[in-house]
């Protein structure tokens, strides 16, 4: 019972992660395809606008994954970080590059600066997801043996069904941040903004759903038990769920609705964590590593579940508030253009 609502409380927090995290890498891959200085500005504004309250804190689900992982299923973090530390440390890399270039190009102290600056944010923006859903892939497809750097550092992550999640995880995140900007740019009253995201965010869902389909031709040929998992059970209902919510989504888009096809795009993207987790149940690493016996001892479960309750009290009503000051304007950040 213990591992298993560790391993659930894991999920949760990687889903917020997909969602937020994803919608916030999304933002950065349309400012890398805004167009040139003039024709871009009005996007990268509303990008930035959008993101300054909330892109530091959208990394806080990040942490609470990987301290849980590692405190509540050690042998299965071990596993993971050595066999998968060529992706992971790729991924890294890209987000303390990111981050600091969206800190710093406010403060550039000239037009050449503030470009440079803006292609690591969004370059950055593109390859972190793509690693993180590489080794999320690997993990799926039974690439990661059990054991300290067991599996092999470089083909445990370039196969098919790796490359194709790492595909899909940047055209999920440039989805959602499309429907999220979106609803900002109905907020803040700019129609033709609303026009322009509304266009990216159609196309990007139509890329998303289409990636999504091969992928399960993907996984068929490469990971049989994988997709036996998504086509049956617990599996197949989460990706029917997914699928409904992605077409009310896309409806939702052409009648410009994004205010609540937020939530919808959210259901589709959480609805398919779900389905990964259910088909692959038992197994925390497939196809040896059960959830039961990569915990911690009870003692250790408890402690960690205990402090995670008490953390998320202080944690949950702190975000909301964030959001609320965020989507309400109050915390808005207007880019005023350079000379």
């Amino acid at each position: 019972m213990l591992p298993e609502l560790t391993a659930g409380i894991a999920l949760l927090g990687l889903t917020a992660y997909v969602v937020l995290g994803g919608a916030d890498f999304g933002a950065g891959f349309w400012d890398l395809t805004a167009g040139g200085a003039e024709r871009g500005a009005p996007v990268r504004a509303m990008v930035k606008r959008a993101m300054s309250p909330v892109w530091e804190a959208n990394h806080v689900w990040l942490i609470f994954v990987l301290v849980v992982l590692w405190t509540g299923f050690p042998e299965a973090f071990g596993s993971i970080t050595s066999t998968l530390a060529v992706p992971l440390f790729l991924a890294v890399l890209g987000i303390v590059l990111r981050g600091g270039a969206f800190a710093l190009k406010g403060e550039a102290a000239t037009i050449a600066e503030a470009r440079a600056l803006g292609a690591v944010f969004a370059l950055a923006s593109v390859i972190v997801p793509f690693f993180m859903g590489t080794a999320a892939g690997a993990i799926a497809a039974g690439e990661v043996p059990v054991g300290n750097a067991r599996g092999d550092e470089w083909g445990s992550w370039t196969g098919p069904v790796s490359l194709l999640v790492g595909a899909l995880a940047v055209a999920t995140g440039a989805h959602l941040a499309a429907v999220f900007l979106g609803a900002d740019s109905q907020r803040a009253g700019r129609p033709e903004l609303v026009d322009a995201f509304r266009t990216r965010a159609l196309a990007s869902g139509l890329v998303t759903g289409a990636l999504a389909i091969a992928g399960l031709l993907v996984v068929r040929s490469e990971a049989r038990p994988l997709f036996d998992g998504l086509t049956s059970g617990a599996g197949l209902a989460c990706v029917l769920a997914s699928a409904a919510a992605g077409l009310a989504t896309l409806w939702l888009e052409w009648r410009e609705r994004f205010e609540t096809a937020r939530y919808t795009a959210a259901v589709a993207v959480a609805a398919i964590v779900a389905g990964w987790a259910a088909a692959q149940e038992p197994y925390l690493l497939p196809p040896d590593l059960t959830v039961e016996r990569a915990a911690a001892s009870d003692p250790t479960l408890i402690a960690l579940l205990v402090s995670t309750a008490l953390g998320l009290i202080v944690l949950v009503p702190a975000l909301t508030w964030l959001f609320r000051l965020a989507l309400s304007g109050r915390l808005a950040y207007e880019e005023e253009p350079r000379p």
